[in-house]
């Protein structure tokens, strides 16, 4: 196991862990994270461990009230601190940043945030207004506080990827915003911190998420209707998945052509409710180049 890492309560605290553990020429890697972590951070760590060779690896840990909506889970979200400190040891991350509410935000709830823009409003921005306000605004904070070159994002949560690689670029922030691969479960099923919330009959039915971006993928070379489609039958399969949308967009998730004359890259995107829980999952796809039987 990796020596323990330096655990950060205040932003003092992190100053003096991130001045003690780095040159001034080292690069710094910041993973953001809401804790309750998995394998699908510990690949986030690998990752950053690559990219900061021998420099220095960070992780938050804090779970954002302001990312979160009226009735959602913000109460119940696992904080499973001790847990995900023994998992940041064993991937070698060198500071651990693990800030109270009053911490992050000291003055009470930020007055100025971040516009996530029109994309904001859109998808899961849809179904949680005011979510990705949150998310960038507290993004920009660590970043204001952490300085780092280069930051890891889970592309589970693809729009915020997105998102946020545009705040960096757009505001000159500095940072590069590096997308990690989803880890799946053997059955399919994209690794989430809100997977523990379902029951085992609800467990098997949330494959079908994964089942069905994999038919997408596969009638993607005939068209955005005939991936659609695909999707949609295998949902179907499931009456117990309350689906909230699927979408078909481009890798920036602007509008798809419908049925491109040459190959074009794309993303499928779903969100459903199983049970009361919420989950996301999207995968890359490649619209067009194959013509339909007559």
């Amino acid at each position: 196991m990796s020596p323990t890492p330096v655990l950060a309560s205040t932003r003092e605290e992190l100053h003096r862990a991130l001045a003690r553990g780095t040159e001034s020429s080292s690069p710094v890697v910041l993973v953001p994270t809401m804790g309750a972590l998995h394998e699908g951070h510990a690949s986030l760590f690998r990752l950053a461990r690559e990219r900061a060779g021998a420099g220095s690896v960070a992780a938050s840990l804090f779970v954002n009230p302001l990312q979160f909506g009226a009735g959602e889970d913000l109460d119940r979200y696992p904080r499973t601190l001790a847990a995900d400190l023994a998992l940041c040891a064993e991937e070698g991350v060198d500071v651990v940043f693990a800030p109270s509410v009053e911490e992050m935000y000291p003055g009470g709830l930020p007055s100025v945030t971040v516009d996530p823009g029109p994309l904001g409003s859109e998808l899961e921005g849809a179904f949680r207004p005011g979510h990705f306000a949150g998310v960038l605004t507290v993004v920009a904070k660590l970043f204001g506080l952490v300085r780092p070159d280069v930051a890891v994002f889970g592309e589970k949560d693809y729009q915020q990827l997105v998102l946020v690689r545009t705040m960096s670029r757009e505001l000159c922030l500095g940072v590069e915003v590096v997308g990690a691969e989803t880890v799946r479960e053997p059955d399919g099923l994209a690794l989430s911190s809100r997977n523990r919330y379902l029951e085992p009959d609800q467990r098997r039915h949330a494959a079908v998420l994964s089942r069905a971006l994999r038919a997408a993928q596969d009638r993607a070379p005939y068209g955005v209707p005939s991936a659609r489609w695909a999707a949609m039958r295998v949902l179907r399969e499931e009456p117990d998945v309350d689906v909230d949308y699927l979408a078909l967009r481009t890798p920036d998730l602007g509008e798809l052509p419908e049925h491109p004359v040459d190959p074009v890259p794309g993303r499928i995107l779903v969100a459903a409710r199983v049970g009361s829980t919420r989950l996301i999952d999207n995968r890359p796809l490649t619209i067009g180049g194959a013509t339909l039987p007559a």
